[in-house]
């Protein structure tokens, strides 16, 4: 299932040397099959295949959001939405990898100058993990802080070379500061517990660091990082980087749902229009067709509410506006909207196709595991957007 729904983003306007959204689709596009074809390999590994990492650096998909200065294109968040909902119509995990890659770019494009030199300055395709829970303890010292913390869900952290991790200072007699630390991924142990039913080709792995030395210029405020207002936007002038993470990141988490969805979608298609069921035509039962027609509804909007909310923050933030809180607010109710509407899609579909869609060598029980897998990101929580809506809707109080 595919349409071309949505046209290009202000943000993402041609520079010399810099390929357009149209192009980068187009790459994506060239990328499905031969995600598919690794699909099965993919998830048995546990983590993306170094083919797929290649293809993705090669083609240029993990330069979206990178600042130019190192090479980057700096489109908008909607284009990398776009773009990963491209690349999960072939597989999910691998294209979670790709969105997660470029969402690092974008975030240490967000610290000091020096911070993203240390990373890009030698290298510019040198990428990053992250972990950003806040569970790690940073300790004041001369010139920086020591770090320490075991963090969870680290995708893609077999093919990187540098962490970000979420954590608290605690300085005494000042309340706990929610900080950004980048530390080399050496520093790091790392935990080979990713052991899951759905997007186990991501590879989000554990680590744990212990008593690091992390410089000053190496850390990020969260309260900077949630509005868009990091040190780094100083230099780094493209919309992208003031973007508030807290409310807009979960619009790339939901259209990569959609992207598996779409590829469910088509796999069942593909296979009802010539399944018989007791001598019957499954694909001529009014009951079929209705189904069908329901879960391209479905798809088609959780599509537009993903990435049409993207498009819209990022078009206030090309003018130079920040983002109201309602529009904020809106975006991540939209998000969270657009997985809960994959997922009664998917599970309609699935349930509609029968026995045969149970085996494991049927890439749909995959895709569905992958949706659930993609809906329970706490950027997509349901109830947790769906109550932040209602109480600044009804005036009680400030919204969260």
């Amino acid at each position: 299932m595919s349409d071309a729904i949505l046209t290009g983003s202000i943000a993402g306007s041609a520079k010399a040397g810099v390929p357009t959204r149209e192009e980068l689709l187009a790459r994506a596009e060239r990328l499905v099959p031969v995600l598919r074809e690794r699909s099965d390999r993919c998830e048995k590994l546990r983590h993306c295949p170094e083919e797929t990492v290649a293809d993705m650096k090669a083609s240029g998909l993990l330069r979206i959001c990178q600042p130019a200065r190192f090479g980057g294109y700096e489109h908008g968040w909607d284009v990398l939405c776009e773009v990963s909902r491209v690349l999960a119509r072939g597989d999910g995990s691998q294209a979670w990898v790709g969105n997660i890659y470029n969402d690092h770019t974008q975030l240490l494009g967000m610290f000091e100058l020096a911070a993203q030199e240390d990373v890009w300055g030698k290298d510019p395709d040198t990428r990053l993990s992250a972990a950003i829970d806040p569970v790690g303890v940073a300790r004041p010292v001369a010139g920086g802080v020591t770090y320490s913390g075991r963090h969870r869900y680290s995708s893609g952290i077999d093919h990187v070379q540098w962490l970000l991790c979420g954590g608290h200072i605690h300085d005494e007699g000042k309340p706990p500061r929610r900080c950004f630390f980048l530390i080399p991924k050496s520093d790091a142990t790392v935990i080979d517990d990713w052991h899951v039913i759905g997007l186990a080709g991501t590879g989000s792995k554990s680590f744990e660091i212990k008593d690091v030395f992390v410089p000053a210029h190496r850390i990020l405020d969260g309260d900077q990082s949630d509005e868009g207002a990091g040190p780094g936007t100083k230099f780094n002038k493209a919309a992208v980087f003031r973007m508030p993470r807290h409310d807009i990141a979960g619009t790339g988490f939901a259209s990569i749902a959609v992207g598996i969805a779409e590829g469910l979608f088509d796999e069942y298609v593909k296979y009802t229009r010539t399944r018989s069921s007791r001598g019957m035509a499954v694909a001529e039962q009014m009951g079929t067709q209705i189904g069908v027609g329901h879960s391209a509804a479905e798809l088609q909007a959780a599509s537009r509410l993903a990435i049409g909310s993207a498009r819209e923050a990022m078009e206030v933030l090309g003018r130079g506006e920040k983002l109201g809180t309602q529009q904020r607010q809106q975006t991540r109710l939209s998000s969270a909207f657009a997985a809960q509407l994959t997922l009664a899609a998917v599970q309609r579909l699935f349930n509609a196709a029968g026995g045969r869609a149970l085996f494991l060598d049927n890439v749909m029980q995959r895709q569905m595991r992958d949706v659930a897998a993609v809906a329970a990101h706490r950027s997509l929580a349901w109830d947790t957007s769906r109550a932040a809506y209602g109480e600044l809707t009804l005036g009680s109080g400030a919204a969260t």
